[in-house]
């Protein structure tokens, strides 16, 4: 990672979480279980890659006001919320996330069930909050919102997640499980692009760009997940190794071999990269994250 892009992503983290303390109710206020529990998994670090992505995409669209970051934490909590679903006894049963106790563990299932349904909300009155009305191009809160619904509904998120559980790329076609990744991870990544263009004004050209970016992102940031799973140390991770094979689940290492998955990746992250060079120098933050997801061993 260059200098650059470290301070880049330091001080966007920063900002990130000062605005999630902000956004998410306190843990004195009524009822203080579902609020600690909220707080517990949002405030639990991470990279913060998607409202990174969401101010990144805001400013190269020409955006310049520190009221993106609210907006931004939206795509945040919705992706908070899909861990803590997914880390359920129901879906994948993990016992650990970002080196601790997943939120089912510390606060039951029904509560970490409760807590993702009002992440979800709180999400929706984050992207459409009064104070981006004077902010934002007339209309973009609302299209921004109706990406992300559609993002994190049946032909996204939900239905990734549908596809993931009845292992649908048990049919060993390349194709299904882009689908599957696609819909589960690639989608919130990409929406997280348009919803920055959109916020900051940019044209057709500049959103199209950033979609395409974010669909060889998301899938490239799953296929290198994958590998993760099967060379990673569970420690510098915060989660458990090798879970994909204890569940006998088709990914792209098992599909593809380790070497070929990461061939794989290096391809998708080339077609990112590639769909930016018509916005020149703006984009470099945008350049240098592809490279980042690329290499990261966590």
């Amino acid at each position: 990672m260059s200098p650059r892009l470290k301070a880049y992503l330091q001080e966007k983290r920063v900002q990130v979480d000062q605005t999630l303390e902000q956004v998410l109710p306190p843990e004195e206020q009524e009822p203080c279980v579902i609020h600690r529990s909220m707080r517990y998994s949002v405030l639990a670090g991470g990279k913060r890659l998607r409202p990174i992505l969401v101010i990144a995409a805001y400013e190269i669209a020409g955006g310049s006001r520190d009221a993106i970051l609210v907006p931004a934490c939206g795509l945040e909590l919705i992706h908070t919320y899909s861990l803590i679903h997914d880390d359920l006894p129901c879906m994948d049963d993990d016992d650990f996330r970002r080196g601790r106790p997943t939120n089912h563990k510390v606060f039951g299932e029904a509560m970490a069930v409760l807590a993702g349904d009002a992440m979800t909300a709180l999400a929706f009155e984050c992207l459409l909050a009064e104070d981006g009305k004077d902010c934002f191009p007339a209309g973009a809160q609302l299209k921004a919102a109706r990406a992300v619904a559609r993002a994190i509904g049946t032909v996204g998120l939900v239905g990734g997640q549908v596809m993931d559980i009845s292992n649908d790329a048990r049919d060993g076609r390349k194709e299904t499980l882009e689908e599957t990744c696609g819909r589960k991870t690639g989608a919130l990544i990409e929406t997280s692009l348009e919803c920055g263009g959109l916020l900051g004004g940019g044209d057709s050209r500049v959103l199209g760009a950033l979609r395409r970016y974010g669909k060889g992102l998301g899938l490239g940031f799953q296929i290198v997940d994958d590998v993760l799973n099967v060379t990673g140390d569970p420690k510098q991770m915060g989660k458990a190794a090798h879970s994909d094979q204890a569940r006998d689940m088709v990914t792209f290492a098992s599909l593809l071999g380790v070497e070929g998955a990461r061939e794989e990746a290096r391809r998708r992250i080339a077609e990112a990269k590639s769909s930016l060079e018509f916005l020149g120098e703006a984009a470099w933050p945008l350049r240098e994250i592809a490279d980042y997801v690329l290499e990261r061993e966590s």
